[in-house]
């Protein structure tokens, strides 16, 4: 997940324009562990900037040389003595962004002022109480969401949508991954990185097509006390004609306190049926069977036993 403020990312943007074409594809291959392949160098400078974790871990990198900083501060007009080392240069910069995020924040009108933000946050307030369709409409709108984007990234599908990785996670996600095809098998990955390219694997390489059912049957959602919200979500699992079976998929949402209206997931839990391994009489237009209390119980469960199979 990329954690660059605003002042940030330009920031490193620019300081990125310093550098030769040889040393941006070097340093994409180190901060994306060559699970990237950038098609030119301004595809490089995205991949670097949405894997980085923030501005000062992308300048503390050794393919970012001191004189590079150096010269970036200069051509902001940060003029400090030339022979400061590179942590001092860090820290300079750090504190530059940090102005800049003020001054932005000072230019921008105060919100909370105008009747209309005042009916916005009254509504956000009656949000935060509401019963049970509220959820069940941030549910909708984020598997139409999420689901349009992971299939998107299915090569025979054309061009991806969007961009597809990890800053659609929190950095400290989990994926839990149970299938049964031909074997079962139930593995566990943690952080956004590997979460969001485990879930890339499966319709980019794997050539998988995931068709989620969101009629009353297909979708359930709940919330935590703590703000958390719960998406169950039932659906069919395709490659090309075919339905290979169906899964079943609980997401985790977080409300990002950073970006309005946007949220972030937490944890998923995803499991696939292959259709020689369903019930016989199992429908293959599947459903959600447990109810919205039995969400809130998981949540309990998988946060007092974090490796226990629900």
């Amino acid at each position: 997940m990329s954690g660059l403020s605003y002042p940030e990312r330009e920031g490193c943007r620019n300081l990125l324009g310093l550098l030769d074409n040889d040393e941006i594809m070097a340093l994409c291959d180190t901060i994306t562990n060559r699970l990237v392949q950038p098609e030119d160098r301004q595809d490089a400078i995205r991949a670097i900037l949405a894997y980085s974790q923030s501005g000062e871990e992308l300048l503390r990198r050794k393919k970012v040389h001191r004189d590079i900083i150096f010269k970036y501060l200069a051509s902001q007009g940060v003029i400090i003595p030339p022979a400061t080392e590179k942590h001092s240069l860090i820290q300079h910069a750090k504190d530059y962004w940090k102005r800049q995020l003020q001054l932005k924040l000072k230019e921008t009108p105060e919100p909370v002022k105008t009747s209309q933000d005042i009916r916005l946050f009254q509504q956000q307030k009656k949000e935060d109480k509401a019963e049970k369709v509220d959820f069940r409409q941030l549910g909708v709108q984020f598997c139409h969401w999420f689901f349009e984007l992971l299939n998107s990234q299915n090569p025979f599908l054309g061009p991806p949508q969007d961009e597809w990785g990890p800053q659609h996670f929190w950095h400290d996600v989990k994926l839990r991954f149970y299938y049964n095809t031909s074997e079962q098998n139930m593995t566990e990955y943690h952080g956004a990185e590997i979460v969001s390219l485990r879930l890339l694997s499966l319709v980019k390489e794997e050539y998988l097509f995931l068709s989620p059912n969101l009629d009353s049957h297909g979708l359930k959602c709940a919330s935590s006390p703590h703000g958390l919200v719960m998406v169950g979500v039932a659906g069919t699992v395709h490659r090309g004609n075919t339905c290979l079976g169906i899964f079943e998929q609980i997401f985790g949402l977080i409300r990002c306190p950073f970006v309005e209206n946007t949220w972030k997931i937490k944890f998923i839990n995803l499991r696939i049926i292959g259709e020689a391994s369903l019930a016989p009489g199992t429908s293959m237009k599947p459903a959600i069977t447990f109810e919205a209390s039995d969400l809130e119980a998981f949540y309990n469960t998988i946060s007092l036993c974090g490796t226990k199979e629900v």
